[in-house]
Formats: structure tokens, C-alpha cells, sequence
């Protein structure tokens, strides 16, 4: 029997795995679909693929990386992070690629985990699947009978667009990265929005070679800077979308900037208005581009807001029109709660149904970390889980909670942790509380954004409603009882904690 069981090769699973190790858990196996390691980094090749936060903040604190070559990295050199980290923490030994886990079930005292026709037994099973894993397809009639060539950007094929009439349907972060690679080539690019995204200027510069001298040899420089734009992230997400109640004057600040951006790019009043967001700032997630407004201007780029009412043979018909097209790139983002939370099936203690159980009694994990009905179960991509801006904030808290649960719990000469209703409970009740009483997602003017901060319920439940330095102190200092390490469990659910949960 292995010690644990990690699914996900990304920085996440990588992450975890890491913290394993340290704490003394060496035989570990991390299981991936994809055919390497990276997460969203190996998956994502489109042209323009960048980092879409500033890189020092980009990484593990642990692991600083003095090589990147702009202050937004390119894809690639995120790819060679991930390598390097692989090799570096003796992770690769570890992996096994191609590999895709159908499910998981609590057996009493171990999780067996259902991994194609094997079956692996280990003591802890981890989920590492990403928040944005599980490419969507739009559903629009008629898209599976257009001729032409169809690609997604999360399973981008090189394409030469020379000469070729290009239609993108989305325009969230990635798109803004993609449409102005795509007008370089396209003889004709038409951008079908319906949404339309917050662009903050990106102040992207190459960091010179001396810099990244002084940063390999002084790695204490490297960390200023790394705080800095931790605070910047800081003052955009924290400030203006989790504390909007009381600091609204940065919410109006950050719209103010990003208006002013457009203005100095777009000089047409009606294509201006119409890349306008119409939803407040921070209701969906917001981007950094220095060129993305200004490829609307261009005489062969089209921006079209009509709703697609279907897909032929040859082509895109609107209410305004039809547009004749070679290439249709989907640009449509991920489906992250009907699909990927969980990413497969995991059955718990007494049969509970996480996927169930989530859509019947809301999304919710303990710290982000722990459900109860789940022993031995570490869910690092879960509801309320998303610290901040970036990944790496969230990743890092989850390894901090993870070295105090397992030091309690060999402290206690237990194998076993699970955490008990009571804890969970108080903790989703705090954390919906302050997102009712103090978020942007629900003061603000949300309901046009389409955003995927928010469950089919309608509650946003993605990030966490606190600083990151409270999420932090909280990785640190959670009550210990708020575990159970017997291994006998608690109740899956109460009849209050089931009741008061339904209440949508």
C-alpha cells in the first residue's frame, strides 16, 4: 500500500507532494492524464500564452525562479519552472503520465483509487486536478457540422492563419492574450463577445540579464519585488472585490483605470462602449494587455455582439448576419462545477458522494482543504480555496495546513484525520457570511458576467473571502479540534447542518 495517492502533475499536485515528502511520506504516487507534467502549463500552447499576473509572484516562495525573462513570463518558460521544480524535489520518479483516475472509495482504513484497469490502495489520497481543467465546449446548434477547422485553445495546434477569414467565439483572459496573435495572421478575425472583460494596462518589460544576475546571487531582491506585487494583487483583488463594502473607493478606482486604458486605445465612442463591461470590477476575473483594445481598430478586425444563433457548413449566422469562415477557434474557458468539482468520482465513508454531496448541500471544504465524510482526503482544488490572485498563494496555504494537520496527527499516534461537521459547518457559515455582507459578488452589479466565480447556484464559492494574509494565519493556527485523528469519524451530516445547507 502506498502512502498517498496524488492526482494531478500540476503545481498543485507537485506542491503537495513536496510538503509529503518533507513530513516523511516518500513512497507517493502522482497519477496524470496529460502526457507530462505542468498542469495548465503543458495543456495551454496558444500563441500569446503568458503568465496574466506578475512573475515573481508566479512561483513557489520556496523556489524562487531569478531567470524569468519579462516581468510576465511566456508560457514556455512557466513549463520550464515546472521541470525544474520536477527535478529538483525528486518528483518525476514519482509520476506516471497517461494515466486518467475514474474514481476513488474510502475502504475503512485506506482510499483505493480507480486509475483506468488498475486499482491503487494508499493510506491518503490527494486530488490536484486544477481549477481549470476541463476544457468547454460551447453548446451552440450546429457546431459539429461547420467544414472548416475547429480548435480550442486549450488543445492548440500549430495553424497557419495566413490568408484565412479566423473567427473566435469568447473574450475572457485567455482570449485577450490570443486575438491580437490571431489579427498578426488572419486575413480576416472576427471576435464574437458576450461578455466583455475588465484590461487593466500590462506593464510587461524584459527583466535585463543583469537584473536576473543580481537576483540568482542576492535571492533577497528577488523577494522585494516578489512582495511588492504581492501587493499590488493585493490592493486590486483583496481591497476592491473581497472588502468592497468598505474600500468600494478602490473598486471605482480600478474601473476608472481600466476605463482610461480603453479610452487611450479605442478613439471610436460605439466600439468603445460596447468593450465596456457593463458588471462591476472583480465580478469576473481581470486581465492585464497593452495591444488587446487596440486590435479592434484595425480595418480587417471585427468585433460582433450579437448572440450566435447557429453554426453551418461554411460559417457563423448572427441576428445581424452570416460571416463566411475557415478557421473557428473556441476560446469558451472550462467547466468548472458541473464537471470538475470533483474531477471524478469520490466516494467517502459510509457511501457519502462528494459530487453529490456538493450539489445537493452546497460547495463547500473546510480551510479549502477537508470535507467531513472524507478521512484521510485532501482536496486542494475546492470551494473556498482561492487565496488572492495567484495560484501559488492558495498552493502554499494548502501545504502550510497540511504540515500542521499531519504533525497533530503523529503527535497523536493516529494515521487518521478527518474533519468533523461541527468545524465545517462554523467555517462555511463564516465564509458565506462574508461574502453576502462584504464582497463585490454580492453588493456589486454582478449578474451580467457570466462569471466563473459563481456555482449554478449562484453563490460564489471559488475564492476565499478573506486577505491572504488572514488565509495564511489560518494555515497556520486552525484549531486542532477541529479534527477528528481517532479514525472512527463523525456523523456525515446532521439534520440541522442538512437543513440549514439547503437553504439555496
Amino acid at each position: 500500500m502506498h502512502d498517498a495517492v496524488i492526482v494531478g502533475a500540476g503545481f498543485g499536485g507537485m506542491g503537495a507532494a513536496i510538503e509529503l515528502k518533507r513530513l516523511g511520506l516518500h513512497d507517493l504516487v502522482v497519477l496524470e492524464r496529460e502526457d507530462d507534467l505542468g498542469g495548465t502549463w503543458h495543456v495551454n500552447r496558444y500563441p500569446g500564452l503568458a503568465v496574466d499576473i506578475p512573475s515573481s509572484t508566479y512561483s513557489y516562495s520556496f523556489e524562487p525562479n531569478p531567470h524569468w525573462s519579462r516581468l510576465f513570463a511566456p508560457g514556455e518558460e512557466l513549463k520550464r519552472y515546472a521541470e525544474h521544480v520536477a527535478v529538483k524535489y525528486g518528483l518525476r520518479p514519482l509520476m506516471r503520465f497517461g494515466v486518467t483516475v475514474t474514481g476513488a472509495r474510502w475502504r475503512g482504513d485506506h482510499w483505493e483509487v480507480r486509475a483506468g484497469a488498475e486499482t491503487i490502495a494508499a493510506r491518503y489520497l490527494v486530488t490536484a486536478t486544477g481549477f481549470l481543467s476541463m476544457p468547454k465546449t460551447p453548446d451552440i446548434d450546429g457546431i459539429g457540422s461547420f467544414a472548416g477547422e475547429v480548435v480550442h485553445t486549450a488543445a492548440w495546434e500549430p495553424t497557419d492563419l495566413t490568408g484565412k477569414r479566423v473567427a473566435i467565439i469568447g473574450t475572457g483572459a485567455t482570449a485577450v492574450q490570443l486575438i491580437p496573435e490571431l489579427a498578426r495572421q488572419a486575413a480576416a478575425l472576427t471576435v464574437y463577445q458576450r461578455t466583455p472583460i475588465w484590461v487593466s494596462p500590462k506593464p510587461d518589460y524584459p527583466v535585463p540579464p543583469a537584473v536576473r544576475r543580481v537576483f540568482a546571487r542576492l535571492p533577497f531582491a528577488q523577494r522585494v519585488v516578489r512582495w511588492v506585487g504581492n501587493a499590488v494583487l493585493e490592493l486590486m483583488m483583496i481591497s476592491g472585490v473581497v472588502r468592497y463594502k468598505q474600500l468600494r473607493v478602490v473598486n471605482r478606482l480600478a474601473e476608472r483605470w481600466c476605463r482610461a486604458h480603453l479610452r487611450r486605445q479605442v478613439r471610436d465612442p460605439l466600439l468603445r462602449r460596447r468593450l465596456t463591461p457593463d458588471y462591476s470590477f472583480g465580478c469576473k476575473r481581470p486581465t492585464f494587455s497593452n495591444d488587446y483594445f487596440r486590435t479592434f481598430t484595425k480595418p480587417h478586425v471585427r468585433l460582433e455582439t450579437s448572440a450566435i444563433d447557429r453554426v453551418d457548413a461554411s460559417g457563423i449566422v448572427t441576428a445581424a448576419g452570416r460571416t463566411d469562415v475557415d478557421v473557428l477557434v473556441l476560446a469558451t474557458g472550462f467547466n468548472l462545477w458541473d464537471t470538475n468539482f470533483p474531477a471524478f468520482e469520490v466516494i467517502g465513508r459510509d457511501g457519502k458522494d462528494l459530487g453529490a454531496w456538493w450539489r445537493q448541500h452546497r460547495f463547500q471544504a473546510y480551510e479549502g482543504v477537508t470535507v467531513p465524510g472524507f478521512p484521510n482526503y485532501l482536496s486542494l482544488n475546492s470551494p473556498y480555496s482561492y487565496s488572492g490572485l495567484s495560484y501559488f498563494t492558495t498552493i502554499e496555504c494548502q501545504m502550510t495546513h497540511m504540515r500542521r494537520l499531519f504533525t497533530a496527527m503523529r503527535a497523536r499516534g493516529s494515521a487518521f484525520f478527518e474533519v468533523t461537521q461541527r468545524a465545517n459547518d462554523e467555517f462555511l457559515d463564516r465564509m458565506r457570511t462574508k461574502v453576502v455582507e462584504n464582497t463585490v459578488f454580492s453588493l456589486g452589479q454582478c449578474a451580467t458576467a457570466h462569471s466563473y466565480y459563481f456555482n449554478q447556484h449562484g453563490e460564489a464559492t471559488l475564492l476565499r473571502p478573506t486577505s491572504t494574509v488572514s488565509a495564511r494565519r489560518a494555515a497556520r493556527s486552525f484549531p486542532l479540534a477541529d479534527y477528528d485523528f481517532s479514525g472512527r469519524g463523525s456523523s456525515v451530516i446532521d439534520d440541522t447542518a442538512a437543513t440549514s445547507s439547503r437553504r439555496f
